[in-house]
């Protein structure tokens, strides 16, 4: 059988990455944390804001196109889009971009994210504006959230918590083996000074900590943080010429359809039609590689749990495998299996809608990581194991 065309393959790279500082409560508007981040990929690219023509954006992103334009100034925008829902944006805006470099529809394409996510971070009466969306949840619903908030399932904990749990009752996942997770990106955390969290964490200390939605506890759900993260993808003909040791899009792949209310029905179909592992499929066939050519991993870590789910989703091990894959340092990044979220990850470092992974994954793409994976040649990037979703395969050039 032939090999599946690669439409993706090494025809755009990443060549600029910005931040922000994370922080529980940083007191700025998204708008302000935008544009720092995406001045500072600019610069960290050695290109001008004007030489932008292609913009991807989450569709839920506050920042949009108008306001962009009023920062970049005098601009040809060719390309423009958005694609779906927060923790599936996070490789799907990367496929989108590299799609359009890819068409010639643009040349040089910013992909960002901003939010003020910290408790104390609301700026507006909408679930997207900040601080805590199930505390902003109107008296009617007309969307499917209708079907399963009013019986009690209001934020992504208590939907993950059923997840989590029937997870544990098919495989016996542990508690330990969910601490394993967390532990680890501490200590990727504990090496990266732009990390909210660096304190040391034992599986005592992660079982001490308080239920949140029974069986996830305080230390398997992510952090709530402000801040904001930019990339500059441009074509492979450019990047050579650029200042920074470009991060080759290999291959991306989405899919959406597996179920209809995100989170609260993942095992209402066999897990062959899961939409993660539909992208796992693709993404292998067209890159032609398997999993085990992966030097690093980056899983959107929203929950300890759903990073043992995708490590089997993915193919990483066998279905009901991922708990005995994550213990004893499997994920470290010195000595584990295979090293994941070297940056801490949204469990640790902050969490921006999975782009603060993205960045760490270009980090060691380049060699610049605090928690280099020797000779890394190849990074995994998945957005959330949720409905739609994607994943992106970076290499080195």
């Amino acid at each position: 059988m032939a090999k599946p065309a690669n439409p993706l393959g090494d025809r755009a790279a990443i060549v600029g990455i910005g931040q922000t500082a994370f922080g529980r409560s940083l007191g700025r508007s998204e708008l302000d944390m935008a544009s720092e981040a995406i001045l500072a990929a600019c610069a960290d690219a050695g290109l001008k804001p004007g030489s932008i023509d292609g913009l991807v954006r989450y569709d839920m992103e506050q920042i949009d196109e108008e306001q962009i334009l009023s920062l970049l100034g005098n601009v040809d925008l060719r390309f423009f889009a958005g694609t779906g829902w927060g923790g599936g944006g996070a490789a799907s805006v990367l496929v989108v971009a590299a799609t359009a470099i890819a068409a010639g529809m643009a040349e040089t394409v910013l992909v960002y994210r901003s939010r003020a996510r910290g408790k104390a971070s609301g700026y507006g009466r909408l679930a997207n504006q900040g601080g805590r969306y199930w505390e902003k949840i109107p008296a009617r619903l007309s969307t499917p959230n209708k079907w399963h908030v009013p019986h009690g399932l209001v934020s992504a904990f208590q939907e993950m918590a059923m997840i989590s749990m029937r997870h544990r009752i098919d495989y016996g996942t542990t508690d330990d083996q969910w601490a394993d997770v967390a532990i680890a990106f501490r200590e990727h955390a504990r090496r990266n000074p732009n990390a909210v969290m660096r304190e040391a964490m034992s599986r005592e200390q992660h079982h001490a900590s308080r239920m949140i939605a029974e069986p996830l506890r305080l230390f398997d759900c992510n952090i709530e943080t402000d801040g904001a993260c930019a990339l500059l993808l441009t074509t492979l003909e450019r990047a050579r010429d650029l200042r920074q040791t470009p991060a080759l899009i290999l291959a991306g792949a989405m899919s959406a359809g597996s179920h209809h209310i995100r989170l609260a029905n993942l095992f209402a179909r066999p897990f062959e039609e899961e939409s993660a592992v539909r992208v796992g499929r693709r993404l292998w066939a067209e890159a032609g590689i398997a999993p085990q050519h992966v030097d690093v991993a980056f899983f959107y870590d929203f929950f300890t749990s759903l990073v043992v789910i995708a490590l089997e989703q993915y193919g990483f091990c066998g279905r009901g495998e991922g708990g005995a894959f994550v213990e004893n340092g499997g994920l470290l990044w010195q000595g584990g299996r295979l090293p994941c979220n070297t940056n801490g990850g949204q469990l640790s470092e902050a969490f921006v809608h999975g782009f603060n992974n993205t960045i760490e994954a270009v980090r060691q793409i380049r060699g610049t990581s605090t928690s280099q994976v020797e000779g890394a040649e190849i990074a995994f990037i998945a957005g959330g194991n949720t409905d739609p979703t994607g994943a992106v395969l970076l290499r080195r050039r």
